[in-house]
């Protein structure tokens, strides 16, 4: 008996222990263990993403205050691992108090809660970079912002308190800055530059693409300035916020709406909080599910809210709508795409906005073919979501596995099995969604949701169509070139031979032949659409 009191005192002492040891764990530092999830995980990748959450920022900026981006961006090597990663905008800038929280702070953004196209949407990214240049160097992240001409730039250096997720200010003052307006963010951080495949300079190149509208630098460690031209003046759609669409809300987040909304009654609250739902149809809803449509929406019983909601997934929607994207557009990719590659034939398509989990979406897709491109490599695959450039987990995205699992042979290309096409071709898709799926944190794939993987692959066939006519077009054009070629030199024995049955002169003969067979290539290359010499 004295055994078993023994024992369960020991369990008891160490329970009480064991709570003595739990604590909250800050977002911060949760991170700071787990950098992986955030692209992180090696210095060559975490130079690159650094980069790509702070441009990702400053296009945002400048497209919300509708100013034609141009950023800069530049690398200067401190040590053989060390790296200072400036990066430079005209954007609009950012008012004195929000700086610290921007930068300083993990999940701390306005778009998570936006129904709108944008290209940050957890306000983790350029935080996140900061927490890594302050892991692996010490260094803290500077800021120096202007919100305009008249107005002064505040210059801060700022450490993130990992325990708190709080910013630590460590220098603020207000300096002089030649800009109007925009916004200059330094970090120092380890790193490993490189160029080709999964480089900084691929992603700039690949983001000038997906935003034509954008002037880019790239300043690189060895002084080397690359410049990316805009391919249009025209600036993009911008992109209007719009409330949740029923066929995509979920119970748990039907229980919070009810419990949050300003709304005074059941009927306003699903006409006022949703998309899509009209007075007639809230009502309709109301009945269904055996609720007043006056009561008071913060006090429906769960039971009132799973019949609410049970009710919502018997009713048809018009679908939800797609004001709230802004895809690139078929003539603004195809120009991208001329000014980024050096190919014979380029072509572009949009599909309508479809729907996924009641959020609207759009594809795009475009091929660039021939030319300079490599004619014995599988195909480049140029991935977009919001329009930025996802260079890592290819593998592991929708994307490339609706690009390998889509039969490009009758489009007159070489595939082996379900692998990506092999020729001189470059393949470019676009997700443009109010919340792209990603597969983790660090935003690199793709999730495979039937309804994307099904419009990717019909705006993929659709390209392929486009280019399965240039290709015969050419591939016939070029085997009745290499005819006429091989019959031209057996002209002086033809004309021989026919000299000697019909007494006509052998020149003769000759000069006529050579006349059918220019005559023959006119035609033909008026019907190619080539130049070529007579």
């Amino acid at each position: 008996m004295q055994t078993k009191l023994n024992e369960e005192k020991k369990e008891i002492e160490f329970a009480i222990e064991q709570a003595k040891k739990q604590r909250e764990i800050s977002i911060s530092e949760f991170f700071t263990k787990n950098r992986h999830l955030l692209g992180f995980d090696n210095p060559l990748k975490a130079l690159s993403t650094a980069i790509k959450e702070g441009v990702d920022n400053s296009l945002d900026a400048c497209e919300d205050a509708n100013i034609m981006p141009e950023i800069l961006v530049e690398l200067k090597q401190t040590t053989p691992e060390r790296f200072l990663i400036i990066i430079d905008d005209n954007g609009p800038g950012i008012v004195k108090q929000q700086i610290p929280r921007i930068f300083g702070k993990l999940l701390y953004g306005s778009k998570f809660h936006k129904l709108s196209q944008s290209r940050g949407q957890q306000g983790i990214g350029i935080s996140a970079a900061a927490l890594y240049g302050q892991l692996t160097t010490g260094k803290p992240i500077i800021i120096t912002s202007k919100i305009g001409k008249n107005n002064p730039a505040y210059y801060y250096e700022l450490h993130l308190d990992t325990s708190k997720n709080e910013p630590e200010i460590t220098k603020e003052e207000v300096v002089e800055w030649a800009r109007d307006h925009g916004t200059r963010v330094e970090i120092e951080m380890e790193g490993k530059y490189q160029k080709g495949k999964r480089s900084v300079s691929e992603y700039m190149k690949y983001t000038a693409v997906a935003n034509p509208h954008a002037k880019l630098t790239l300043v690189e460690p060895d002084g080397t300035r690359i410049e990316y031209p805009r391919a249009t003046e025209v600036p993009p759609i911008k992109p209007k916020e719009i409330k949740p669409h029923p066929e995509g809300v979920e119970l748990g987040n039907l229980i919070n709406m009810l419990k949050s909304t300003e709304s005074r009654t059941l009927q306003s609250f699903l006409t006022s909080d949703f998309s899509r739902i009209g007075p007639k149809t809230a009502k309709e809803i109301c009945e269904l599910a055996n609720v007043s449509p006056n009561s008071r929406p913060s006090r429906i019983a769960k039971q009132e809210a799973d019949n609410l909601f049970q009710s919502i997934k018997k009713t048809k929607f018009i679908a939800p709508p797609t004001d709230c994207l802004s895809p690139i557009g078929q003539e603004a990719l195809e120009k991208s795409l001329r000014k980024e590659f050096d190919a014979e034939f380029y072509a572009a398509t949009v599909r309508p906005a479809a729907v996924y989990r009641g959020n609207p979406f759009i594809i795009e897709a475009a091929v660039a073919y021939g030319g300079n491109l490599s004619k014995e490599e599988p195909a480049e695959i140029i991935r977009f979501a919001n329009k930025v450039p996802l260079q890592y987990q290819q593998g592991a995205c929708a994307i490339t596995k609706s690009i390998m699992s889509t039969n490009w042979k009758p489009y007159g290309l070489h595939q082996s099995g379900g692998n990506t096409p092999i020729g001189p071709l470059v393949i470019v898709v676009h997700i443009a969604s109010v919340w792209v799926p990603f597969t983790s944190e660090s935003k690199e794939s793709i999730a495979h949701y039937p309804e994307l993987v099904k419009e990717i692959k019909l705006a993929l066939q659709e390209c392929g169509r486009y280019l399965s006519k240039y290709i015969k077009k050419h591939i016939q054009a070029k085997a009745e070139r290499e005819r006429i070629n091989l019959f031209e030199k057996y002209i002086p024995e033809l004309a021989a031979s026919i000299s000697k049955l019909s007494d006509t002169s052998k020149s003769e003969l000759e000069d006529n032949l050579k006349i059918i067979l220019t005559q023959q290539l006119k035609i033909l290359n008026k019907e190619d659409g080539t130049i070529k010499e007579d």
